[in-house]
């Protein structure tokens, strides 16, 4: 889950912002600084599922309940992003102090001394440098991901589990927690929800664009992920395009467009193919890419099964054919494909790509 870490290396700063407890001064310096988990006092999940991308914001407020008010320290925030997780943006308020995340060119050497954040593999983290104990760090961070998509099925699985150590005393603070969440699955067909780790209320429903809702006052954080999971209509081949408009305060302010198609069911009979491999065998295929060609080939000819069709046709300054008619799949024919094209895959002269597209369709 998204977690705040007060940086300390003078441990005679901690103590309770309030209240000072009159410990023992605390001789010494950490080397390197511990990481205090700071408490938390409020958590907004906002989601937005575009067909297999999910667009999330994240709002948390923590209080540097650990270092005396009259004291300093850096204050570490890690997020932690799910499946192909890339991070959008991230604003940082500290009393009258706000910081935001800005794309420099790595030669860039102007940012040597300001905040930086650092992006490991599903991971963000930022420091923010002298927040005065006891006071309140607002972060808003955003971040895009994938959705699972598995056999008509879109999951989206992003972290939210808190240790029972970033909650506040209750008495003195109310946790809310709340989760927005919208769905666009891109297709006219009837949308199926098929589970929820938090419960969620359906607050509108429009054609293919659902929203739901979860807000509540707690004891505790949240202790699993948040995860959700809904299926389309997958009986018939179907596909459709989907505009999506930029991310409010995105550096990169673009729209984007996303053309999808889904297969459907697969309990469908398979069609019988025919299929004609048209391959450029001129002098500028030599070595390593003709190679790749070649084994590309022999793998698609493993995948044809008996009632299809294949042939396989070569082409430089000359053309040349595995067989002069189109050949019923069988293990004798694929064999002997596979030796034709040892024998003829010799990458040599120029090239002409009118011949052989011409000898293409005169076999149909």
């Amino acid at each position: 889950a998204p977690m705040a870490y007060a940086v300390v290396s003078d441990p005679g700063a901690v103590d309770t912002p309030d209240v000072p407890s009159y410990q023992p001064y605390v001789y010494g310096r950490l080397d390197p600084p511990a990481l205090i988990p700071l408490q938390m006092k409020e958590i907004d999940l906002a989601v937005d599922c575009a067909l297999d991308t999910a667009a999330v914001t994240l709002r948390a407020r923590w209080w540097l309940h650990c270092i005396t008010r009259s004291r300093e320290c850096d204050v570490r925030l890690v997020v932690p992003m799910g499946e192909q997780g890339s991070i959008l943006g991230a604003e940082v308020t500290v009393g009258r102090m706000s910081y935001n995340t800005q794309v420099t060119e790595v030669e860039d050497q102007t940012m040597e001394n300001t905040m930086k954040g650092i992006l490991k593999p599903h991971m963000f983290c930022l420091t923010i440098p002298q927040v005065e104990g006891g006071a309140d760090i607002v972060a808003t961070v955003r971040w895009s991901q994938k959705l699972h998509y598995d056999n008509g099925r879109f999951t989206v699985d992003i972290p939210f589990r808190f240790p029972y150590y970033v909650n506040p005393l209750p008495k003195v603070f109310m946790k809310r927690e709340k989760i927005q969440l919208t769905v666009n699955s891109g297709f006219s067909k009837e949308v199926l929800l098929q589970g929820t780790s938090h419960s969620l209320k359906e607050k509108a429903r429009q054609g293919d664009k659902l929203s739901f809702l979860h807000e509540a006052v707690v004891e505790n954080w949240s202790n699993k992920d948040f995860t959700f999971s809904y299926s389309v209509y997958s009986g018939d081949l179907s596909g459709g395009i989907h505009v999506q408009p930029s991310i409010s305060q995105d550096y990169d302010d673009r729209d984007t467009f996303s053309i999808f198609i889904l297969p459907g069911s697969g309990n469908r009979k398979v069609f019988k193919k025919a299929v004609v491999f048209v391959v450029d065998t001129s002098g500028s295929m030599k070595g390593k890419p003709l190679e790749n060609v070649k084994n590309a080939v022999s793998t698609a000819l493993s995948e044809l099964v008996q009632g299809d069709y294949f042939n396989i046709i070569t082409f430089n300054e000359e053309l040349h054919s595995f067989s002069s008619c189109l050949e019923k799949v069988n293990e004798k024919a694929i064999a002997s494909a596979n030796d034709w094209m040892n024998a003829n895959f010799v990458a040599e002269g120029g090239t002409d790509i009118m011949h052989p597209l011409n000898e293409v369709l005169s076999l149909f």
